[in-house]
């Protein structure tokens, strides 16, 4: 049986999943954790018991929400880089972390329960973020357009203080305009 969890899905499984997790967060974000796992299902166009079959609790969605998001987040990265100056792409990217941190905000609690019965949900994601943000601050240096003297460490705990602040969407202006302020700090002065 353990096998089996490390098995390639099916294409046709794979897009279930996917679409499973793409609904699961729009449902957690607008209904709350405690929305009904049929609703996930019918929004997510697929069967109750296909979303069973793929996540047998609701714990086990929540993290794999969780893990999804930060996935997604951490994948944009080349992509923003491939399309924007490497400035704008550290600036779209926060945005993108600010729109990450929000909807892990909503489900803090239940990521909380989770790790206490043993479970990490947070598995590698706080390295995975890091690797992010090196990633985006390399290529900012490279550029000439941002300092060298500050850490990624100090640019994620920046970013984690000012979304953990200002989590929600009646706060996001303040949040953009405390992002703007952060990375201005970072540019190379003449």
């Amino acid at each position: 049986m353990a096998h089996e969890a490390h098995r390639p899905l099916r294409a046709d499984a794979r897009r279930n999943r996917e679409k499973i997790l793409t609904a699961a967060a729009r449902v957690f974000t607008t209904e709350g954790l405690d929305a009904q796992m049929e609703r996930i299902a019918k929004e997510a166009g697929v069967g109750s018991a296909t979303l069973y079959r793929n996540f047998p609790t609701r714990e086990t969605l929540v993290e794999a929400v969780y893990r999804n998001e930060v996935a997604h987040l951490c994948d944009a990265v080349p992509a923003l880089l491939a399309q924007k100056s490497p400035a704008e792409a550290l600036r779209a990217w926060t945005r993108l972390f600010l729109d990450y941190v929000t909807a892990k905000y909503g489900m803090i609690d239940a990521l909380r329960a989770i790790a206490a019965t043993g479970s990490n949900p947070y598995g590698h994601s706080r390295q995975m973020i890091q690797a992010a943000i090196t990633s985006l601050m390399d290529a900012c240096a490279a550029s000439g357009m941002i300092r060298t003297d500050i850490h990624p460490a100090d640019i994620a705990a920046a970013l984690e203080g000012i979304a953990l602040t200002s989590a929600g969407a009646e706060h996001r202006q303040r949040a953009e305009r405390l992002l703007d302020l952060t990375l201005d700090g970072l540019t190379v002065r003449p």
